[in-house]
């Protein structure tokens, strides 16, 4: 049985900034939250479990790095309304929905693929995947079907990051073994099932204001949930792909951070 499983949840771009401070904040406050025996990490999560599993300085995200590489990634209005249009259709089967997004997912104009997996090992730091276990979950773009990266698996850490961050319309799929991959939140949200029957499950949603908090629960074990609070919401803005929010996110993560570890010390081994 998992003692400690930390799960950490999708937001776009000001999420990921909020992870990343509120991550460096507890490793601060002795609650090291790269110390757990399992990490999920969906979307945006997906980069923070990285380079905590990892090991990493997530104190390079204090200010949002440049592209490492010319071109980058860009949104597409268009298909990004369509997207939000199929998810909001009730009359679908979710694995329509799935399909659906994913073709508009292939044909939006995003950007080179290649830049997206460059600009992820660049925020990661590391092209290894960690011996520490780290999960990222991402979506087949064409039938829907989940895949749950690991170590094991044949996706380059960097490769599994920015399929598992890659929300339709939002980021290029990723091409591995010939499949293209999208967001991992679109398997099952935080996608905490994946934590198990772990006795203390540690979630962090950066986007729990907007989507609720997906119900989670840890079987017989402890959750723990760290979501924004009112100050982080406002510094978060509107827009959870507003870049120029990053810093002041960052900074709300971090101030949040002692409180969450004295939370995380009443029933963890990891603080």
């Amino acid at each position: 049985m998992v003692e400690t499983a930390v799960v950490l949840g999708p937001g776009g771009p000001v999420g990921t900034a909020w992870l990343a401070g509120l991550a460096a904040g507890l490793r601060r406050e002795g609650a090291d939250l790269g110390a757990a025996d399992l990490i999920v990490g969906t979307s945006a999560g997906a980069i923070v479990g990285a380079i905590l599993a990892s090991g990493g300085d997530l104190g390079r995200l204090a200010v949002l790095p440049p592209p490492a590489k010319p071109g980058g990634v860009r949104i597409d209005p268009q298909r990004l309304a369509e997207v939000f249009a199929t998810l909001r259709d009730t009359e679908l089967e979710r694995a329509e929905v799935l399909r659906r997004i994913g073709r508009l997912a292939v044909t939006a104009s995003t950007g080179d693929e290649d830049a997206a997996i460059a600009r992820m090992r660049s925020l990661i730091g590391t092209a290894e995947w960690p011996d520490r276990p780290l999960l990222i979950p991402a979506v087949d773009a064409e039938t829907g079907v989940a895949v749950i990266w690991d170590r094991h698996g044949s996706a380059s850490l960097p490769q599994a990051v920015a399929a598992g961050i890659a929300f339709p319309a939002t980021a290029p799929p990723i091409t591995v073994d010939g499949r293209r991959y999208i967001d991992g939140a679109l398997r099952a949200g935080t996608n905490a099932d994946l934590a198990g029957d772990a006795r203390v499950v540690i979630v962090a949603e950066p986007m729990a204001h907007m989507s609720g908090t997906n119900g989670v629960t840890a079987g017989e074990g402890v959750v723990v949930r760290l979501v924004p609070d009112a100050e982080a919401i406002e510094a978060f803005g509107p827009d959870v792909n507003d870049r120029a929010m990053w810093g002041p996110a960052y900074q709300a993560g971090v101030r949040q951070a002692p409180d969450a570890a004295r939370r995380i010390r009443a029933c963890s081994v990891i603080a």
